[in-house]
């Protein structure tokens, strides 16, 4: 089996910023080191810069393919695997291969490469990433259709950033060195302005910042680093749910503005038997606190607080840690040094700000710090007063002998004993009541210094004593533990009550609950697994049989056997997690939080329905929208020329040969309007069934557009043409081209003011001819620009009483049937552009 071939991503931060420049380059220095390298696809868009790093570059011959009647290339993926070179160079990641090839993306196509050992440098930009997608769209008012997921780039071996400041850019394009001079105004008005290029140039930065951020993780992780790296600032803040928070929360974010950006982390440690008295609603105000500062609210369960603390901030990589001063008095500090003391002794490279506020100065706590459970302090103190205390019990009381009575020296004991009890618990109690027994026995019980007793009462006595010491501490005992039990199941309620929060507040996506998971019981690493196929014999231990659906932290955990604690969600779903073994009250909540993990599931997956069944929902308002318009335009028509023929048929009235003429011009006009609907629907069903006739050769723009403009009739005066001569010729089918043309036109002069003129001009991009159809009337809105072109609709909306509405919807998908595109596009000063992209003939 060959090694896995190693990705290398130049991303960019626009388009024009010179990552297929680097990319060459990249692949120029690889050769001159002797490495073995070709361009399986290279794009040069006509920038003669770029295509100088071509030459001396051996190019992979690429795949010619046909679809509906056209000839294409794409990359030939079989010849460069045939090959066998070290390195490809594999322009566009997020490309769209055409119909037919072997993959449906470019990045398939990669994936396919690096699957055979060969070494792959690749190009993307920012706006094709998935993930921000619709951010660029928000900005920007142009959608991308063709992205690559997020994941693909993020799993290359390197990813570098291709930048350039806006100003430069604009600078480039000014100069024609990224866009041919004729677009050069349009793309500095629209996509390329300042604004724009700024934002797409922040986001590029972080996400190649968050790029880092899980190299570095990784590699901690990978190599046990469990010590702070500085290389990014980040603040965390303990919150104990007491009335300082606000001030800790508002001094951490000074902190990190002070960092210049750094990240704030809070986080709330729930321990079962150090932190309780927290108030719920202290905490909710503090996290929206938290979150309207920029920073994040965490939750995590610790018996050690100061552990906990300092497990989750190494595990954030956090560099600084903020912490309230002491509430305690300075009574209660000579015996414990309290969190904050124990933290900054263990912090080791983190600094650890100790912040005084108004319950420090008053020197109190909003209440008594509660034992949930005996500490090892307490069980230690009580095995000392029970080995200590009985004999120096004894030997205070010798000297009393012969004033007190045995029963009054038997209470005395079984006072201690309980002392012992109320101190150190059931073991140190018992073994207080024993010796005690055999003290009492040596030194008070006649006859003295004999485990003898003469008297029958006093034997009673005795056993009477043992049982109520053994009874006493057996109840303390229990009382301890169901102490212990109610502070956990308390802290069980307030993580659950979390995650009910992040579920009401719509964080109850898959990645972050998993991420939620992994942070609150401190694991390395948590991974939801599906099984693939039916269930087999021993498949627990079998990672074939499994596949991972999500994942937080480190290295996956690859099938239910590999992990420390294994949750069954389902028949077919484990949630599997390593770090730690978990113990069971922590384990009952870790299977709330895997409920909640494959509900996460079920809903996306439900999403996922729900956005297959969409297109079935569409084609219903499409049906009925088409029934409501198609009631309306076969009518009028109809009824035009129905009256007209009734009318010539009439012997009653004595028609004028002018008269004559009119009726049939009008039947004849209102029957062509009739043919066009009845053709314009039947193309529009043969489209979306995929059946249209679609015969594409090469075709002169210069003899098409002028038999366009004569098919407007009268509207054909008010088109100004301007199609250059030596335009190269565009494969299309002529006679879609001239309906699209058509359409596009006549549109065009509908909408425009009375006596404007419409534009239709034609210039080469590259591969492509752009023939952009140019009015001046009132335009629509950008968001619009794609609803534009819905079947049965105007403008946006359904009102179809002025016309069914398809003619951009048809000529659209027309365009689409040759291989090219049409969008809408503003025009500068008013007015819309329709842009119809077709390719050039080779």
């Amino acid at each position: 089996m060959s090694t896995r071939g190693r990705l290398r991503v130049y991303l960019g931060a626009a388009p024009g910023v010179g990552k297929t420049f680097a990319m060459l380059g990249e692949g120029r220095r690889a050769r001159e080191r002797g490495r073995d390298v070709v361009v399986g696809l290279v794009e040069t868009h006509g920038r003669p810069r770029t295509a100088e790093l071509l030459e001396g570059l051996e190019v992979v011959p690429r795949a010619l393919l046909t679809h509906r009647g056209a000839s294409f290339t794409e990359m030939d993926v079989d010849a460069i695997i045939a090959r066998a070179p070290r390195v490809a160079l594999v322009d566009e990641l997020a490309h769209t291969n055409v119909p037919g090839s072997k993959h449906a993306k470019r990045w398939q196509d990669v994936e396919e490469l690096l699957d055979a050992g060969i070494d792959v440098i690749s190009t993307v930009n920012v706006q094709h990433l998935e993930s921000v997608n619709d951010v660029v769209e928000e900005i920007t008012g142009i959608p991308q259709r063709e992205t690559v997921p997020d994941e693909v780039v993020r799993r290359a071996d390197q990813v570098e950033l291709v930048d350039m400041s806006p100003q430069a850019l604009r600078r480039r394009m000014a100069h024609g060195n990224v866009y041919a001079p004729e677009k050069v105004d349009a793309a500095l008005s629209n996509y390329f302005r300042e604004g724009n290029l700024t934002a797409l140039r922040e986001l590029a930065l972080l996400w190649v910042a968050g790029k880092v951020d899980q190299q570095l993780d990784r590699y901690r992780a990978e190599h046990g680093i469990s010590g702070t790296w500085e290389a990014r600032e980040r603040v965390v803040v303990a919150l104990t749910g007491g009335p300082e928070g606000d001030t800790l929360v508002r001094r951490a974010a000074r902190v990190a503005d002070r960092g210049k950006g750094a990240d704030l982390l809070a986080v709330h440690v729930t321990s079962a038997d150090g932190l309780a008295g927290a108030d719920p609603a202290d905490l909710a105000r503090q996290r929206t606190l938290v979150e309207s500062m920029g920073g994040t609210y965490h939750q995590v369960v610790g018996d050690d607080v100061p552990r906990a603390l300092l497990d989750f901030a190494r595990g954030v990589n956090a560099t600084q840690l903020v912490l309230g001063a002491s509430r305690r008095g300075r009574l209660a500090q000579l015996f414990s040094r309290g969190v904050g003391v124990e933290t900054t002794a263990r912090s080791g490279s983190i600094d650890v700000h100790m912040i005084t506020h108004a319950e420090a100065r008053r020197g109190r706590r909003r209440g008594p710090r509660s034992r949930a459970a005996l500490t090892r302090r307490r069980r230690i103190a009580g095995w000392v007063l029970a080995v200590a205390g009985m004999p120096l019990l004894t030997a205070g009381l010798s000297p009393f002998r012969e004033v007190l009575s045995l029963p009054s020296e038997i209470l005395i004991f079984l006072c201690a004993v309980v002392a012992v009890a109320l101190a150190g618990g059931t073991w140190p109690a018992i073994t207080a009541a024993v010796g005690g027994s055999l003290l009492l026995n040596w030194f008070f019980t006649p006859p003295l210094g004999r485990f003898t007793i003469a008297d029958p009462e006093n034997l009673l006595a005795l056993i009477v004593f043992v049982l109520v010491a053994a009874a006493v501490s057996t109840i303390v005992d229990l009382a301890a533990r169901r102490t212990r039990e109610a502070a956990q199941a308390g802290a069980d309620a307030e993580l659950l009550s979390t995650l009910a929060g992040h579920v009401l507040r719509g964080e109850a996506a898959l990645p972050t609950l998993m991420d939620r998971t992994r942070e609150t019981f401190g694991l390395t690493s948590v991974t939801l697994l599906e099984r693939a196929g039916a269930p087999q014999p021993d498949d627990r231990a079998a990672p074939r049989h499994w596949r991972i659906l999500a994942t937080s932290g480190g290295p996956p955990v690859l099938c239910p056997g590999q992990g420390d604690t294994d949750v069954v969600v389902g028949d077919d779903l484990v949630l599997a997690a390593r770090g730690r073994l978990l113990e069971a009250g922590d384990r009952r909540v870790l299977e709330a939080f895997a409920a909640e993990v494959a509900v996460a599931l079920h809903q996306r997956r439900l999403r996922e329905e729900a956005d297959r069944a969409g297109p079935l929902a569409e084609a219903d308002r499409t049906r009925t929208a088409l029934l409501a318009a198609v009631s309306h335009d076969l009518r009028s028509p109809l009824a035009s020329a129905k009256a007209a023929v009734e009318s010539l048929r009439n012997t009653e009235i004595d028609w004028s040969q002018e008269d004559e003429r009119e009726l049939l011009a009008t039947a004849g006009e209102s029957l062509v309007r009739l043919d066009r609907l009845v053709e314009n629907l039947l193309d529009m069903s043969r489209l979306q069934a995929g059946a249209l006739g679609v015969v594409l050769h090469p075709t002169a723009l210069e003899e098409v557009v002028p038999r366009a403009v004569d098919d407007l009739g009268h509207l054909g005066d008010r088109i100004d043409g301007d199609i250059p001569f030596d335009l190269p010729e565009v494969v299309a089918d002529p006679a879609l081209l001239e309906r699209i043309l058509v359409n596009l036109m006549a549109n065009a002069v509908r909408y425009s003011p009375p006596g404007a003129a419409v534009l239709v001009t034609a210039s080469r991009h590259g591969e492509h001819v752009e023939i952009r159809v140019i009015d001046r009337g009132p335009g629509i809105p950008a968001e619009a620009h794609d609803r534009v072109f819905l079947p049965f609709q105007r403008l946006g909306d359904r009102d179809n009483h002025t016309g069914v509405g398809l003619g951009l919807a048809l000529s659209r998908g027309l365009a689409e049937a040759m291989g090219g595109t049409l969008v809408a596009d503003e025009t500068p000063g008013g007015g819309l552009t329709m842009i119809l992209s077709l390719r050039r003939q080779p």
